[in-house]
């Protein structure tokens, strides 16, 4: 039996792809090579959100390099938005590379592995939505589902519409009825992917005419799946984070109460300059709907640090955002400029180096400060908790996820997939603490 390793860098988006991936590659007779080192066929599935993704990639590929040179038959394959953000010259900066596919041509990779000739190849064309392929999942109780892909948004920072293409919505009732076979296969929670999920629907077409359907919809049609206890999905954007997603929160079981909502800054000049088509108040406005009608949702989000043109003034009004909004967590970047992209261009008003470092410091202070603020809530309540294995820190403990996205290291017997009732007892701004308590009530979905 030939066998394939995979290596996934970037999002939850990329970690799905892989599935399908290695999905394909087993009903083509592959079996998983757990080190790469005993792979026929090493493929990478790469991130071009950041230049840290980029060079992590890069080390690996010379690894590759180096097993091509010391058995020629080994077959090497790059996919993903770092081989389709330079799929004109993959091949002459790596000619030692194989095939080399974007993220909506994982599906060429099969054909590539069957044909005759393998001869250098590179696969890059945009689709309505990808084959729908075989998946395999890394967890048994936890599955992705794709319902969309691309973006419509044109963010001056971001090359994501350059690699994914243009928002494209998979059919509605596909959707659904691939929850039914997960549910049915024993998933119980599920996490629907796309760039911008709520924007979900509005491109759809039947018999030529517009069809539409709403993102809020698709989460009521989710919910009253059989089997399926928890829902979560990634990422929204704040243009389109509508009220009636928000009482899908507020009204529905197994919708998680998290939200991640990306603030990007708390600047309205600097969202402008980001083409973000939403300003600060905006922004605070969609997190007071949130607060007004599902309280106790964790609101998470992103941030960037030193954006081309970011004063002081602009960085203490992200501070501001963060002290008011109190985030549960944050994913905070220092900017680096993605090429093709406007703000690669920008050449005023850049901010050095030493300068964004010092910021990023004191923004992470103040997100820690108010996560472990918001974190307190917790202690003493009693929350379900979906189990994933042994604590990460203390092997002896065992560790899952809160509702709220919460990590949980807690004491108790129980199996990974098991949800569990979980006494806390105590919160740091990143994970939670307690018991299990077999015998109690949980206060919290």
């Amino acid at each position: 039996m030939k066998r394939y390793h995979v290596t996934t860098f970037g999002c939850q988006m990329n970690e799905h792809d892989s599935e399908r991936m290695k999905g394909m590659l087993e009903t083509l007779g592959y079996g998983e090579a757990p080190d790469p080192d005993d792979a026929d066929l090493l493929l990478f599935n790469t991130c071009s959100i950041r230049e840290s993704a980029d060079s992590r990639f890069v080390a690996h590929l010379g690894h590759a390099k180096r097993r091509k040179r010391e058995n020629p038959d080994v077959l090497i394959g790059v996919g993903g938005c770092w081989a389709q953000s330079v799929k004109d010259e993959v091949f002459q900066r790596f000619p030692f590379v194989d095939v080399a596919f974007g993220p909506g041509q994982i599906h060429k990779l099969a054909e590539f592995l069957t044909s005759d000739s393998l001869t250098a190849q590179g696969y890059f064309e945009f689709e309505d939505f990808p084959a729908q392929l075989p998946t395999k999942r890394a967890k048994d109780l936890h599955a992705w589902v794709q319902i969309s892909v691309g973006c419509n948004q044109r963010c001056s920072y971001c090359i994501v519409p350059s690699t994914r293409g243009r928002e494209s919505s998979r059919p509605f009732d596909v959707i659904v009825d691939e929850v039914r076979r997960q549910a049915a296969d024993g998933v119980r929670e599920i996490t629907l992917l796309g760039q911008n999920v709520n924007a979900y629907g509005r491109d759809l077409r039947v018999g030529g005419k517009a069809s539409p359907r709403t993102f809020a919809e698709l989460l009521h049609a989710v919910d009253a799946v059989d089997g399926i206890e928890r829902i979560r999905y990634t990422s929204p954007h704040p243009q389109d984070m509508k009220e009636d997603v928000i009482l899908a929160h507020r009204d529905l079981e197994s919708v998680c109460p998290h939200i991640h909502l990306p603030l990007q800054s708390g600047s309205s000049r600097i969202l402008k300059a980001m083409r973000r088509t939403y300003n600060r108040e905006r922004y605070l406005d969609r997190v007071a709907m949130i607060r007004e009608h599902v309280p106790d949702t964790a609101i998470t989000t992103d941030i960037i640090v030193g954006f081309p043109g970011e004063t002081e003034e602009d960085f203490e009004q992200t501070l501001q955002v963060c002290e008011e909004v109190g985030y549960d967590g944050a994913f905070t970047f220092i900017f680096s400029p993605r090429r093709g992209t406007e703000a690669a261009g920008m050449t005023e008003g850049l901010v050095p180096h030493p300068v964004k470092v010092e910021r990023m410091e004191r923004l992470v202070e103040v997100v820690q400060r108010r996560a472990h603020d918001r974190a307190q809530r917790f202690v003493g309540r009693t929350i379900d908790v979906h189990v994933e294995g042994p604590s990460r820190t203390d092997p002896s403990r065992l560790r899952g996820r809160s509702p709220h996205n919460k990590v949980v290291n807690f004491t108790g017997v129980a199996t990974p997939g098991e949800i569990v009732p979980v006494e806390i007892l105590a919160a740091t701004s990143q994970t939670l603490a307690g018991e299990a308590s077999l015998l109690a009530t949980a206060t919290a979905r």
